[in-house]
């Protein structure tokens, strides 16, 4: 959990994402070498990556901030249709079985990959308006994914920001803004689906693992200001691609762990 709390959080800082995409397998399979009940075993890992995103990802929105880089006014216009995704996706995953959130984690994780690694850069010479319509598409959606993967979001936000207008920087920490609204509602929703489902885990409070987030977040803070210091000054553009193998190799390995549950 040490280990991994260090790149978790710099990517936190650095993409404006809370993490969830490295902290959720890592957490799987901790939580998979200890024998917890295999029925709630992501569900776990998904809940307690929630947790551990909140005060990482305001961090990350703080640090961006004295760049200049967060547009709030995303939280008015944006936010709130991804709370509505959160919620119905919170609900959806409290019912899903652990095969069927591995198989869909694995899924979104290869198309995001695929995204990341084909993205242009001319992607920023299209700024059309961001009206309500895709604003309510693309919010609930994201929120949706969000809370089934345990992620913040920004690795949807980021480039759906940058299509409507926003530039790189200022994308990446409104992302952070909206990632840590996404972190707390889904944080909330495990906490209490887990306490309604009665999962009994050990050392943990619903879905949320105790130790876990107290081993995580004096790191991942620290880090994730030194992320978000570092996204000023270097080009993204090899640390995209980089970060688009990466998401191929957890997709690989979890539909690895699918075909073997």
């Amino acid at each position: 959990m040490i280990l991994t709390a260090f790149p978790v959080g710099f990517f936190a800082g650095l993409f404006g994402i809370g993490g969830g995409l490295i902290t959720v397998p890592f957490l799987f399979f901790i939580f998979d070498t200890l024998n917890i009940d295999q029925t709630y075993i992501m569900h776990l890992a998904v809940g307690t990556s929630f947790a551990i995103i909140i005060p990482t990802s305001l961090v990350s929105v703080l640090t961006h901030k004295k760049h200049n880089s967060v547009d709030f006014n995303v939280l008015k216009t944006y936010g709130l249709f991804v709370i509505c995704g959160v919620v119905l996706g919170t609900l959806i995953a409290a019912m899903a079985q652990t095969k069927s959130l591995v198989l869909f984690f694995s899924i979104i994780v290869y198309c995001l990959g695929a995204y990341l690694l084909n993205m242009k850069d001319k992607i920023n010479k299209f700024k059309p308006n961001f009206n309500l319509l895709p604003r309510i598409i693309f919010g609930i959606l994201s929120g949706l994914i969000s809370a089934t993967m345990g992620i913040g979001g920004a690795i949807m936000n980021v480039p759906i920001l940058r299509y409507f207008g926003y530039p790189i920087n200022k994308a990446i920490g409104s992302a952070a803004s909206v990632g840590f609204v996404i972190s707390i509602f889904g944080a909330i929703g495990f906490l209490i689906s887990g306490s309604f489902l009665k999962a009994n885990l050990p050392l943990s409070i619903g879905f949320i693992n105790i130790p876990a987030f107290l081993i995580f977040i004096p790191i991942t803070t620290f880090m994730a200001r030194v992320g978000a210091n570092t996204v000023h000054k270097i080009s993204k553009s090899k640390v995209q691609t980089l970060f688009g193998i990466f998401l191929y190799i957890v997709g690989t390995v979890f539909i690895y762990r699918y075909l073997n549950l």
